[in-house]
């Protein structure tokens, strides 16, 4: 019988999964990736609402089914599954293992101890598939637990240090994790200095309309080529009609995940300049901060307008990028400056300081690094830029070939020397959050943000960039796909069908849906609602029950519905109305 390992990175965004052969020095051999994560919402916070309002093991048997459709997909026998590993930030590993989550919830020790939460040990620990609930794997097969370092600093920012190098170099040197839950880790002096910020989903490609993750068909940088006739200005303005002297060439990932040449657009029209060799389907992190960098340099965009007549962005096969697009993620982008400037604060050097940037995840891998320290996701005062890739999935593979390597960082988090900056807390974080909102929603001129600098006592951002040197140690954020390659599962959650007494069947509800997650049918004599669960923003959002017309809509009670559905190519729709 053959012997297999399981590497899965819990992302916040997604899941990842790989199959190892054990009995071939564990060689890959298979890849399968969601296009989101199963639990309703766009960030950690949405997570754990979700688990205490409607309970832990509600949740739990959400991720679980979603982690076992993963298991599916990597097409193993799952009787040959020996070991299985996971990695991902505190909040999705206690939701994995079902564990008390009240603590990471929750701040202060009057309200946990009011509470009667016991916060549980999260150290490094080997347990038995049979001790998950509902997964889908032998009962004595072994699931890796790696350690968590503080209350938001867990096994993927570890990985993070760890598949860097930068612990075991004499450096200033900062890593980010760049996604949904952005993890950093500053170096100096051997002490570490940690955080994590909700950068927002725009990074990952999500609430970008045309949006998509890191998968087959997303545009994933974009480069704008001047008009031939040397007029660099970029735009022409008449009234309200504005016109481009240039064209932006995209670039798209391929089914391998290589970055092949798209389409070459006229921004302001949609016309068709050049054919590329693959087709759109929209638009990933990446490409957002291509664009919103190429964007600015050529004045196609002055904070906060799309200087177009229909203030859009036209990219290849009809994926567009508007206004609202631009404001998250320029929201994102503030977000990681921030917590950048944070961390130096709390280190007492300037960003200048920082002499290497270690980018990691699926954002840091594809993005242009240097189209990236443009807009200021990268300090752009370092010398060198390395590109890690996924180093949660990187890690977990680790683990699975080798499970010393999970004592190994549970030694390296005991003996880190680590200082963690909570961001909700930060004063100096808070500060320059609102000026980074006021820079890129408002408009705010980057002179005005340098004089409040000045005010607030912190040192002031360097405009000069040096020229950076940029290492790719990874061309893919999961560099091996294996030998049977890569499977994407788009319909990773539930759908819930409910049908509430008192509905018209009016539509209020699918029109009030920012996420297309709803579908509407008559069945009966009676109106059946469909939420996939996945899509769903969850209770932070509730813009369904509140369009509701008749106030018959009752999202938690939809959610708890116990009609479960698996809609293949499911997408929200309202009812036909003859």
């Amino acid at each position: 019988m053959a012997r297999i390992g399981i590497a899965l990175d819990l992302g916040t965004s997604g899941f990842r999964g790989q199959a190892l052969d054990l009995d071939q020095n564990g060689i890959i051999i298979s890849t399968a990736v969601t296009t989101r994560h199963p639990l309703p919402g766009a960030n950690v916070m949405d997570h754990l609402h979700f688990a205490i309002e409607l309970g832990l093991e509600r949740a739990h048997e959400v991720m679980v089914h979603a982690v076992n459709t993963v298991i599916d997909h990597l097409r193993i026998k799952n009787g040959d599954v020996v070991r299985l590993a996971v990695c991902g930030n505190p909040i999705q590993l206690s939701l994995f293992q079902q564990i008390e989550i009240r603590d990471l919830a929750y701040a202060g020790k009057h309200k946990l101890e009011a509470l009667g939460v016991v916060a549980p040990k999260r150290d490094a620990r080997i347990i038995k598939a049979c001790e998950i609930s509902g997964l889908n794997l032998p009962a004595d097969a072994d699931i890796l637990i790696p350690p968590v370092v503080r209350h938001e600093i867990g096994a993927d920012a570890l990985a993070m240090m760890i598949q860097t190098g930068m612990l075991e170099k004499d450096e200033i040197a900062i890593a980010t994790d760049y996604g949904t839950n952005a993890e950093m880790a500053l170096m100096v002096n051997k002490i570490v200095y940690t955080g994590s910020t909700a950068a927002g989903p725009a990074l990952e490609g999500q609430h970008i309309k045309d949006g998509l993750l890191a998968l087959p068909g997303a545009i994933c940088d974009v480069a704008f080529v001047p008009g031939i006739d040397g007029d660099d200005s970029s735009l022409e303005t008449s009234g309200q009609d504005s016109l481009l002297k240039g064209s932006l060439k995209t670039f798209v990932l391929d089914r391998t995940m290589a970055v092949q040449a798209g389409d070459t657009i006229d921004p302001s029209t949609g016309t068709l300049i050049e054919k590329g060799k693959v087709k759109a389907e929209g638009i990933t992190g990446t490409g957002v901060v291509a664009l919103v960098d190429q964007g600015l340099e050529a004045g196609l965009i002055r904070l906060p307008k799309i200087m177009t007549s229909d203030a859009a962005v036209h990219l290849s096969d009809g994926v567009t990028f508007i206004e609202k697009d631009l404001k998250e993620a320029g929201k994102a982008i503030g977000a990681i400056r921030a917590g950048h400037i944070a961390l130096c604060q709390a280190a007492k050097i300037g960003l200048d300081d920082i002499e290497t940037a270690y980018m990691c995840g699926a954002s840091g891998t594809y993005v242009d690094a240097i189209k990236a320290q443009k807009v200021g996701m990268i300090p752009k005062g370092v010398k060198r830029i390395y590109q890690i890739g996924n180093s949660s999935l990187a890690m977990a593979c680790d683990m699975v070939r080798n499970v010393d390597e999970l004592w190994h960082m549970e030694q390296i988090a005991a003996e880190l020397r680590q200082h963690h900056c909570m961001f909700a807390d930060s004063r100096t974080f808070e500060r320059i959050y609102i000026l980074e909102l006021s820079y890129w929603t408002e408009g705010m001129p980057m002179d005005q943000y340098h004089r409040f600098l000045k005010k607030f006592g912190l040192p002031a951002l360097n405009e000069t960039r040096v020229i950076s040197e940029v290492i790719k140690t990874v061309h893919q954020d999961i560099p091996d796909l294996g030998i049977k390659g890569l499977r994407i599962i788009s319909n990773i959650g539930e759908q819930k069908t409910i049908v509430f007494k008192g509905c018209t069947g009016c539509n209020a509800c699918i029109e009030g849906c920012p996420e297309n997650a709803l579908c509407l049918e008559e069945k009966e004599n009676n109106f059946a609602i469909t939420l996939d669960l996945a899509r769903c923003m969850g209770l932070a959002c509730t813009r369904c029950e509140k369009s509701c017309q008749e106030n018959v809509f009752v999202l938690k009670k939809m959610i708890l519905n116990n009609s479960t559905f698996r809609v293949t190519g499911f997408q929200g729709r309202k009812l036909s109305k003859q």
